[in-house]
């Protein structure tokens, strides 16, 4: 037998041992979800509940955080602070949808309680979890009489490459019978999974597993050293595919899901790395305030304040997206590294649109939306476009390549588009995306 036939064959094995825990014999019809091409901007909010988990995932946004139980933000806050940070979500930023998060939510001590009063003030409450706890069917149970409106778990891979990522043996088996779970349960779920090196020949077969369970939506997410992940050599050539390598294997999963009728996104993608007829699926920065199952920058920007992160103090008072301390002080750091004469270009760009931004109104929210989409590719995580990149028709909706790839792989991949003349509408490629609602 050839190495490809046993890869397959071991492929094979897997996925069948993952359907079998995953898909009881008879289920209860979820439905087919309603969906809408229509782009309009989300108003979901996001609550870190503190950065306690029961994983070790390698590729953690938190993983310092969650390995320090020093650290400010691994304690869980009280209840009584968390539902003070919705009761603000509601208030005053209108969100109408909550992503529940930790570390690891379904831990958190209050958290039925937590979802019900989401639900009472009508804040759509879905947690970020890992699924390990919901292989107890009675929890899950629970939960959907507190109200919750879904669960999007984070399926890293299929059998031994899952437990490695993140840390646990025996987590694949548990996060398979949860998904059970929920399907007899008839609540509905979704899928996170991150396009790390060790899961990158399985992305077609947790395609494969999504259409089998009844997964609603797929989101493949680029592994970008967004907040802990740069550090220590968490990143490396070994464990960060290149774009050319994800391209052929993230493509299959595509046409699998989209054949399926199931929505699928791709985060933090150079939309030129994918085929024209899969760009739609594609989300970077500027795109992401029109999906309703990601954040709004408004209340992000709030919750993403070390008050509202913490275990300790009470939260700090809101600010609408133009008045932000953060953006404020940003400028304020810009301007002084001007007058020192130590702007480099990037930097000096990043002033700019931050001044902009500060300058502008709400009179036209979509266009402050996406100047903060900048502020956060630019200066957050130094995005980069390449040398090929400046022909691009595609570019000023487009992020480029992250900085920290850019300094492993280079920026040669990058293959212009020259089709359809130039675009500038960020939606361009979206609003041809069936989204459910």
């Amino acid at each position: 037998m050839t190495l490809a036939a046993q890869s397959s064959q071991q492929r094979f094995k897997l996925l069948r041992q993952a359907l079998l825990l995953a898909t009881p014999p008879a289920v209860t019809d979820v439905g087919c979800p309603e969906t809408t091409t229509e782009r309009t901007l989300t108003r979901r909010g996001v609550l870190w509940l503190g950065q306690t988990c029961n994983l070790r995932c390698s590729f953690c946004y938190f993983a310092d955080m969650v390995a320090t139980a020093s650290h400010p933000e691994h304690s869980f806050m009280s209840l009584e602070k968390a539902k003070a940070i919705c009761r603000t979500l509601v208030d005053f930023y209108g969100n109408t949808a909550l992503d529940l998060q930790g570390g690891e939510p379904t831990i958190y001590p209050g958290i039925l309680e937590l979802v019900a009063f989401c639900r009472d003030i009508g804040l759509a409450p879905t947690l970020i979890t890992n699924g390990l706890l919901l292989d107890d069917q009675e929890l899950c149970l629970r939960y959907r009489d507190a109200g919750v409106n879904d669960f999007l778990v984070s399926v890293q891979g299929l059998g031994e490459v899952h437990d490695r990522l993140v840390g646990v043996t025996g987590a694949h088996r548990r996060q398979m019978t949860a998904l059970r779970n929920l399907r007899e349960l008839a609540i509905p779920f979704r899928f996170n999974c991150v396009m790390s090196g060790p899961a990158l020949s399985q992305l077609p077969d947790i395609a494969l597993l999504a259409r089998e369970t009844g997964a609603r939506v797929v989101n493949f997410i680029t592994f970008n050293p967004f907040a802990d992940q740069g550090r220590n050599g968490r990143r490396t050539s070994d464990n960060v595919p290149s774009y050319s390598e994800v391209k052929p294997l993230l493509q299959s999963a595509l046409e699998i899901l989209e054949t399926a009728g199931i929505e699928v996104n791709v985060r933090y993608f150079p939309f030129c790395m994918v085929e024209e007829r899969y760009r739609h699926h594609v989300y970077n920065f500027q795109q992401l305030s029109y999906d309703h199952c990601e954040w709004d920058f408004a209340s992000w920007g709030w919750t993403g304040l070390k008050p509202q992160r913490t275990r300790d103090g009470q939260p700090s008072p809101p600010v609408a997206l133009n008045a932000s301390p953060g953006l404020t002080r940003a400028k304020e750091i810009f301007k002084k590294l001007a007058e020192a004469r130590l702007l480099k270009p990037l930097l000096y760009s990043g002033y700019r649109i931050v001044s902009r931004v500060l300058a502008s109104s709400c009179a036209n929210p979509a266009e402050l939306y996406r100047r903060v989409a900048k502020i956060h590719a630019d200066i957050h995580c130094e995005y980069r476009y390449g040398e090929a990149c400046q022909t691009c028709n595609l570019m000023t909706i487009c992020d480029g390549f992250h900085g920290d790839y850019a300094e492993i792989f280079g920026m040669d991949e990058a293959e212009p588009v020259h089709s359809a003349g130039r675009v500038d509408d960020p939606t361009y490629y979206i609003s041809r995306q069936a989204k459910v609602l």
